[in-house]
């Protein structure tokens, strides 16, 4: 029987945004037509920015759910539950952590990155350094034959693929490595040119209202070198631009970007258009989203149910895995 299983999670460290929208919900509602998908809220890994900071976790994880349901995950067709809920993440990472030499986690390019990049928190932590191995732990778990990632994250699946080998070779054939189902995610930037990210703070959140929505996009930065309304401009130079490759026709961007160069548009109408356009494309999520909000136990019921599924399958490889090591 072919293995057609994927996992993948979501930390929960807030509210979604436009780049979780397109870079992610939009790959997993095709792959749940295709896949045996186990979608997972990622609280454990949440920590390991977020270990000083716990209160808003558990409403987070909520929120995140909502956002999936409306958008179109299907806990009738994909496993929906929390890490934290199956506690053979936490099992199955304790025994990988045993075998992963540290140099393995060292070279991890996102390692310092991160630092560079969240300097004001403290991330000289153990689980920090080690969120590779959970995150080995969370896929291999399931025996997941593809993971969904972009070309960027490919070094960290081949960490993954790595710890499978290694415990293999240890202790004899368990866990399948997993193959990278290579996605094509369009770039969305954040308010500041910056990708899109909740710890740079220029993000557009999926659950803000369509006024709160237009006004950060009017706050987006646009073509620096041009001074004046009358000055020509460059749409490949402005941030705010990088809205319509996603939500205007290509002949609507032609239109526009024909007259930005020409001056014949200016900065803040243009923007305008964009928002517009955005607030168009989120209308259906948005009104699916208040219509869920209406029964709140919901959530979860459905993270209780897919928790409860996703412990069956974490048992039967855990018990291959007491049975390989012997312990």
């Amino acid at each position: 029987m072919i293995n057609r299983r994927i996992v993948s999670g979501m930390r929960p460290t807030g509210k979604l945004h436009l780049g979780h929208f397109h870079g992610v919900l939009a790959n997993w509602l095709e792959l749940q037509r295709e896949y045996e998908c186990f979608f997972f809220a990622a609280d454990w890994h949440s920590l390991t920015t977020e270990y000083n900071n716990t209160d808003g976790i558990a409403e987070s994880i909520r929120d995140m759910v909502l956002d999936w349901l409306s958008f179109g995950i299907d806990p009738g067709k994909s496993t929906i539950f929390c890490q934290s809920a199956v506690h053979q993440h936490a099992e199955l990472n304790l025994i990988l952590s045993m075998i992963t030499p540290v140099s393995w986690l060292e070279r991890n390019p996102t390692y310092k990155e991160m630092q560079e990049n969240l300097a004001a928190k403290d991330l000289s932590t153990f689980g920090f350094l080690g969120y590779p191995v959970l995150m080995a732990a969370d896929i291999i778990l399931y025996k997941a034959a593809r993971v969904p990632v972009g070309h960027d994250q490919l070094p960290h699946l081949e960490i993954t693929r790595e710890i499978a080998r290694r415990f293999n070779y240890l202790y004899g054939e368990v866990f399948p490595e997993p193959e990278a189902l290579l996605t094509e995610t369009p770039k969305v930037l954040g308010l500041d040119g910056r990708k899109m990210s909740k710890s740079y703070g220029n993000a557009i959140f999926l659950s803000e209202t369509a006024d709160e929505t237009r006004k950060k996009v009017m706050s987006m930065v646009t073509d620096t070198q041009r001074v004046r309304r009358s000055d020509p401009g460059e749409p490949d130079r402005c941030v705010a631009y990088s809205l319509n490759n996603i939500y205007l026709t290509e002949s609507q961007k032609e239109e526009i970007g024909v007259a930005c160069r020409g001056a014949q548009i200016g900065c803040v109408d243009c923007k305008k258009i964009q928002a517009e356009a955005l607030v168009s494309a989120l209308a259906p999520f948005r009104s699916r989203r208040e219509e869920l909000t209406a029964n709140p136990s919901m959530v979860d019921d459905i993270l209780a149910d897919g928790s409860r599924r996703a412990a069956r399958q974490a048992s039967e490889t855990m018990r291959q895995v007491r049975e390989a090591i012997k312990v």
